[in-house]
């Protein structure tokens, strides 16, 4: 039998509830069940709360158009991971099963779900999308017998409605020492614009001639399956695996054969060898970790925050975040602020490497944010607020966030910077930086409406506050398009170029405004409404702009009583690092468990975007809430020396907060 290479509790044990690296879900309801995601990268497998079944597969970079706001959406493919279990002849439904219970190891990135059918048999079914190979993931299966009975496994492939002149195939290719059985099928995209592929194949642990025999059932175009039959024992178990591989014409030429290819190889690769890479490349990722002594319940948000980023992006791709990641198809998978601004900083300090293939995503589309840019009346590069495949726009018309939420790119830009000064990559700087930097500071040069000294101001523009729209001199805009002007000009002279005077004229000139009593004022008509979410308080973190002490707590005093409970949870995360920055580490911490503990949903306390709210996961919180802990409790900054750090205080009840694999040289930075 195989070993599986997993961590696996005792169900509904206190060591399972002490463990660091589990999250049990707990009391499952079907009606009110929120998925966790397997994924890496490429790949993203949302859980059920049916026996052996996935409620998504997103294939990442794959966009097309149906469904909302006639713009294009991340591609729902095929579902190619679903088994069916017959036992004595029968179905195994929800209803059919007890004792269902799931956990997720975090440090193997592996989902186990463990149920019972009847007094006949017992199931432990483990999932993962392998981090090794991008397009494939691997279930393992085992069904223990408690008296004799028939089993009949089946690997089914599904296509959504919205898939288009969908071919089933099945064949086998008998060589001497082994049988590689092939369950493929292929169709077209909504639109017809792409080509996707999805494959999987059986692994059995019998020698070559013994291993079950295999039939091929073709219900319908949308479905297909392959089964055997096996009888077990009493006290007898079975294990057996499926490796499915998935790909598209986004990722391939030819993505029919590459599916089938990248399964073949998978499959005889054997399940042990592929536990053993994927293990491996995890415990690669987990070596940059945040440990914290004296609060075994945050540690374990923390790493579950960690866990998701790290599943959602990979290195050596120029593939980019969704708010959603690979969770599922919210907001059509579309790339906007939320990476540079909040996900992104988190993986800058320790993951320099995928943090790179964020950036590269935003290079490889900076003509497309040129022509935007042309489009509008502007010079430079205008950043999309919606972006998907090409760069373009893809924000729905009836949104007015996309023609005017300005200071995207102004993020973009500011997160090139960030990039250089943590790693000191010149190379980089002027092949990729400075490059996306020029055509930023020659947007906001154009950009602003020249009325005169220190009234060089930008109007008509939607702020991070995106419930006041159509607004004058936003304090966030400002603030940024001053900061990424100024990091041009430091661009440009670290790499021996002339820059523009008119960036730092310009950047001298944009007005930040403030109330009668000095309070920084959100926009030129902003009298004290409620907001969505922080705005003003990003002009000292993480801009810094405002870095005056005094001024710092007169935002913060003012607008912490404006947040909307309603708002996402990064904002909360805002005022929490703000906080501890200012040496008030408890009142930090009652604010960065506000960031992010409401928003928590059943039954594996995935995060939503708001409290309450039914939209998880939320990897956009999940930055915030990390940055509160970098940034904030562990007093690490990013700055022209480079990742330095200050010594604060930390909350009562922690002992010490540790940040491992800091930055390119993998440093170790303790803040007790």
């Amino acid at each position: 039998m195989i070993r599986l290479v997993a961590i696996f509790c005792i169900s509904s044990s206190h060591l399972c509830a002490q463990s660091e690296w589990i999250i049990t879900a707990s009391n499952i309801n079907p009606a009110n069940y929120y998925g966790v995601t397997v994924a890496n990268g490429m790949i993203g497998l949302v859980s059920s709360p049916e026996p052996m079944k996935v409620k998504d597969v997103v294939l990442n970079g794959v966009y097309d158009y149906y469904q909302r706001g006639r713009v294009s959406n991340i591609l729902k493919s095929f579902n190619h991971v679903n088994i069916n279990l017959d036992v004595d002849g029968m179905r195994v439904t929800r209803k059919d099963i007890s004792g269902y219970r799931q956990e997720l190891d975090m440090k193997q990135a592996m989902l186990t779900t463990r149920f019972d059918v009847s007094d006949k048999v017992n199931v432990t079914h483990s999932l993962v999308a392998l981090r090794h190979l991008p397009y494939t993931a691997l279930s393992i299966v085992t069904v223990s017998a408690n008296k004799n009975v028939r089993i009949t496994p089946m690997s089914v492939i599904e296509a959504p409605d919205h898939l288009t002149e969908v071919r089933n195939y099945y064949s086998e290719i008998d060589r001497p020492h082994v049988k590689i059985p092939l369950l493929t099928s292929v169709a077209r995209s909504p639109s017809g614009k792409h080509v996707v592929a999805a494959s999987n194949s059986f692994i059995f642990n019998e020698p070559h001639g013994s291993e079950p025999k295999i039939i091929h059932e073709d219900w319908d175009y949308s479905m297909h399956l392959a089964k055997f039959t096996k009888e077990l024992k009493a006290g007898e178990s079975y294990t057996f695996s499926i490796v499915s591989s998935a790909t598209s014409t986004a990722h391939f030429g030819d993505p029919h054969n590459e599916a089938e290819r990248l399964t073949i190889f998978a499959m005889l690769e054997r399940t042990e060898q592929l536990m053993k890479r994927h293990t491996e490349a995890w415990n690669k990722l987990w070596q940059s970790d945040i440990v914290i002594t004296g609060d075994l319940q945050i540690q374990k948000d923390i790493r579950f925050s960690l866990y998701h980023l790290y599943s959602f992006a990979r290195e050596g791709t120029a593939y980019s975040l969704s708010p959603m990641g690979l969770s599922g198809l919210g907001y059509n998978g579309h790339v906007f602020w939320d990476t540079e601004l909040w996900m992104y900083p988190p993986l800058l300090v320790l993951k320099p490497e995928i943090a790179k293939s964020l950036l590269e995503y935003r290079y490889q589309r900076l003509e497309a944010a040129k022509q935007n840019a042309f489009s509008h009346g502007f010079k430079g590069a205008m950043f999309p607020w919606e972006s998907s495949a090409e760069g373009s726009e893809d924000t729905p018309v009836w949104a007015l966030t996309g023609p005017f939420q300005h200071h995207i790119t102004g993020c973009v830009g500011w997160a090139f910077w960030k990039y250089y000064q943590v790693t000191k990559d010149k190379t980089w700087l002027r092949d990729r930086g400075y490059p996306v930097l020029k055509e930023v500071a020659d947007f906001w040069a154009s950009r602003v409406e020249r009325k005169g000294p220190g009234r060089y101001e930008i109007t008509n523009v939607i702020g991070a506050n995106e419930w006041q729209e159509n607004i004058n001199n936003n304090a966030f805009t400002n603030g940024m398009a001053r900061t990424v002007l100024r990091y041009a000009t430091q661009a440009a002279k670290e790499l021996g170029f002339m820059p523009d005077p008119d960036w730092e004229h310009v950047a001298q000139n944009i007005p930040i405004l403030k109330f009668p009593d000095g309070t920084t004022r959100e926009n030129e008509t902003y009298n004290g409404e409620m907001i969505k979410q922080a705005d003003v308080n990003l002009l000292a973190f993480p801009l810094e702009v405002i870095s005056e002490k005094a001024q710092i707590e007169k935002d913060l005093t003012f607008y912490e009583t404006k947040m909307s409970p309603d708002g996402p949870a990064m904002g909360f995360a805002v005022l929490a690092t703000l906080y501890a920055r200012l040496g008030k580490p408890d009142k930090a911490y009652d604010i960065f468990l506000k960031s992010y503990k409401p928003n928590e949903v059943p039954p594996f306390g995935v995060l939503a975007e708001t409290a309450g709210g039914t939209n998880p996961y939320f990897a956009t919180g999940a930055g915030g809430m990390l940055q509160t802990v970098l940034f904030g409790f562990a007093g690490l900054q990013i700055s022209d020396a480079g990742i330095s750090q200050q010594k604060r205080p930390l909350p009562s009840g922690w002992r010490s907060v540790e940040v491992k694999g800091v930055g390119v040289n993998r440093i170790t930075i303790v803040q007790k």
